[in-house]
């Protein structure tokens, strides 16, 4: 007859309290708790009696040790090695990262193309790098909060998405008994924020887009719409657009390389590749130009820095923002460029991506993926022809090799 009772279990004293059948919970001094089987077990020198640990009471029920204790007795009355079927046991729990890939291949079948790139891209990007080498039983809230923290405000979509797919992971692995409880969802929701309705920058469907960027270009040039023109093409921050310098760009490679100091965000050197529309934008800055192009792009009153709301007050009749149009971008990338892996549009933001990610494309092939990506939210967004060649960079004067 079981005599322990979760409430016991919780409140044991330091020593050993026995459940029966040989099931004891083991309290160190020091508070720890642990569960362990007393069982005789066949060996060629007779019956011998053997103390089997089953796991820490952290991660292992008073139930759950009923259980394993049951099954493992059963197994030393047949004859068998209780020990070596406790650790075959746990040699089955996959890794959360090899959970994660099983769960793909079997229901990718039933998903649209997109989601099911999505759905690997994604973790790979924000779990694998914390907690995909965790065994999967042992995955808890406070992981699956390690994984949402750095994105859950400042990317709340994306954030949401990250949650469902860690929770689908989890569940799957429920199913498949690799571990005992399925993904947490209240518990989990009191350690979160909680997200701002809208993310934090009004952003402008991508179906708005195309029109909106031929309001603009069908304007007289003005540095704040160059400006704002160029900052679009190419998905930058519209701050590293006005503290561009004409030295940042790269005429052989068509690439704008931004130094380490002009990304505040992250201060890591990040190289934007640069479409046929940004280089038209380019050409027409040149044309402007009064410091004989070295210095600034885009320049300010008296040769000084364009305003953060000389670029705003051309958008904000629509009710949007200039940095949303990063969102804009981001959104697109998901769902028209299915065939892009999401590292890969998040790298164009030049948001951070762990190194192994980027070495597991390649890094130059990794670079031009990011160059067909931009290439086509340029033609997407301008209403160009897939068939625009892109010329190379030309700056009249000082040019970057």
């Amino acid at each position: 007859m079981a005599r322990l009772t979760a409430l016991k279990v919780k409140h044991a004293k330091a020593g050993r309290h026995g459940d029966g059948g040989g099931l004891y919970l083991l309290v160190s001094k020091t508070g720890g708790k642990s569960w362990m089987l007393r069982t005789i077990v066949e060996t060629h020198e007779g019956p011998k009696r053997r103390d089997i640990g089953l796991g820490p009471e952290s991660l292992c029920s008073l139930e759950e040790a009923r259980d394993k204790a049951r099954e493992l007795r059963k197994v030393a009355r047949a004859g068998g090695d209780p020990i070596a079927a406790r650790d075959k046991a746990k040699i089955a729990s996959p890794t959360f990262e090899e959970a994660a890939r099983k769960c793909h291949a079997a229901l990718k079948a039933g998903w649209e193309e997109r989601h099911a790139k999505a759905f690997l891209s994604t973790l790979a990007l924000h779990a694998f790098p914390r907690i995909g080498g965790l065994r999967v039983e042992s995955v808890d809230e406070a992981d699956i909060v390690s994984v949402l923290s750095p994105i859950w405000t400042t990317k709340p979509a994306a954030a949401r998405k990250l949650r469902q797919r860690i929770g689908l992971v989890l569940d799957y692995a429920k199913g498949q008994k690799w571990r005992k409880v399925p993904a947490p969802r209240e518990s989990l929701s009191v350690l979160l924020s909680k997200q701002a309705a809208s993310g934090n920058f009004a952003s402008m469907p991508y179906e708005e887009s195309p029109p909106f960027m031929e309001s603009v270009e069908a304007l007289p040039d003005t540095w704040g719409r160059l400006a704002l023109l160029f900052t679009i093409y190419t998905a930058a921050r519209n701050g590293e657009v006005r503290e561009a310098q004409w030295s940042h760009l790269h005429t052989a490679s068509n690439e704008w390389r931004r130094p380490a100091e002009l990304m505040r965000k992250n201060g890591k050197a990040h190289a934007v590749t640069l479409n046929p529309q940004a280089l038209a934008v380019l050409e027409r800055a040149r044309q402007r130009s009064t410091n004989g192009c070295d210095g600034l792009i885009f320049e300010g009153m008296r040769g000084g820095q364009l305003s953060d709301m000389t670029l705003g007050k051309i958008v904000r009749p629509t009710g949007y923002t200039v940095h949303g149009f990063r969102s804009t971008f981001r959104t697109w990338a998901a769902e028209k460029m299915p065939s892009i892996p999401e590292a890969v549009a998040e790298a164009a933001l030049a948001h951070v991506i762990p190194d192994k990610v980027e070495r597991s494309y390649n890094r130059a092939k990794f670079l031009d993926m990011r160059r067909k990506l931009l290439d086509a939210w340029g033609r997407y967004v301008s209403g160009a022809s897939a068939d625009v060649v892109q010329l190379p960079l030309r700056l009249g004067g000082k040019a970057s090799a």
